[in-house]
């Protein structure tokens, strides 16, 4: 009798810690079951959304199940941070997020509906190589003959960048050699791409990808990247480090995220198959090479610990341009 009381006690046991599960294991191996909304900051037809609705083509085949990317730009990258802090932590939304709106608005808002507490990292997928290009008609070759042409021509020269950090290389620029480039606001790459052409705003330091035709056209001239060795989009031009600029400036990258409370093995497993994909060496080529794109795909934890970090130079950037919070 008493080991027949213990069989059941020990039965009961083990259907009671499975009904106390809160259903994760189990849904990690099922997962994903159903659509996954991947939620961008980023509007439709730049590097990024292209990127994103590659890798989601790809997660579709090894998923067998639907990847739909939703974009939601506007408001300095505010709306899709939102859009993804506010989703249900079940999995089934993924985020692509830039660095600004994930780290960068927070020194740049005085209030914004959401907060680092609001996500869970994922990896950063990678960094957006930046290059500063001026219009032909500049008749510039290098970063010096920028400043030269400067201080010949004071106060008429525009330049346009899509965040703080780029910002903060073009105020040491002007501090540096004693100029006075002026900033123009950003409203979009498009907006970037016709004002070098046009030659209205005829400095830019901003992503690549749109601007290599450009170059190689003759119509614009590369003056220099901020990657870690040189870009396959531009060859021939220097990168930062090696025309003697500090290598520990901040840079662009797309994070992958996911709304805070997605259960961890859940993000261990999209982690993991993109990771693979972004391994791939055709996809890593064609999708991310070949637009100067640089794969990082690190852990979660170092991720979470590149935020931390990030967001201490970031504050540091802010404070440093002297930008007060809106």
């Amino acid at each position: 009798m008493r080991t027949k009381i213990r069989r059941t006690k020990t039965a009961g046991a083990v259907v009671a810690a499975l009904l106390c599960l809160d259903g994760s294991a189990l849904h990690a191996e099922s997962y994903p079951s159903r659509t996954v909304k991947a939620v961008t900051d980023v509007g439709i037809g730049g590097t990024y959304d292209i990127f994103v609705r590659a890798l989601g083509e790809e997660l579709n085949r090894r998923w067998d199940q639907a990847v739909v990317v939703e974009p939601h730009p506007g408001g300095n990258a505010v709306i899709g941070n939102r859009t993804c802090a506010d989703a249900a932590p079940d999995g089934y939304t993924i985020c692509f997020l830039s660095n600004q709106g994930l780290v960068a608005n927070e020194f740049l808002y005085k209030k914004l509906p959401y907060s680092p507490a609001s996500f869970s990292p994922i990896m950063n997928l990678f960094y957006n190589t930046q290059v500063i290009v001026v219009n032909a008609s500049l008749n510039v070759k290098t970063l010096e003959d920028l400043a030269a042409l400067a201080k010949a021509k004071p106060g008429t020269l525009n330049y346009i960048v899509p965040g703080i950090f780029q910002r903060v290389f073009f105020d040491r620029f002007n501090k540096r050699y004693g100029t006075d480039l002026v900033a123009v606001p950003f409203k979009g790459g498009g907006d970037a791409l016709t004002g070098v052409l046009s030659g209205v705003t005829p400095i830019a330091f901003i992503g690549g990808a749109n601007f290599a035709p450009y170059v190689r056209e003759g119509k614009m001239v590369a003056l220099a990247v901020d990657s870690v060795a040189r870009s396959p989009l531009f060859p021939d031009t220097p990168t930062l480090t090696e025309l003697g600029y500090p290598s520990n400036m901040a840079r662009t990258y797309l994070a992958l995220m996911a709304p805070a409370g997605t259960p961890r093995n859940v993000i261990d497993r999209v982690h993991d198959d993109v990771a693979l994909i972004m391994k791939d060496p055709r996809f890593r080529k064609v999708q991310l090479l070949d637009r100067g794109l640089e794969p990082v795909v690190d852990s979660v934890e170092q991720f979470a610990r590149f935020l931390d970090n990030d967001r201490r130079s970031t504050r540091e950037l802010v404070q440093e341009a002297g930008i007060e919070p809106q």
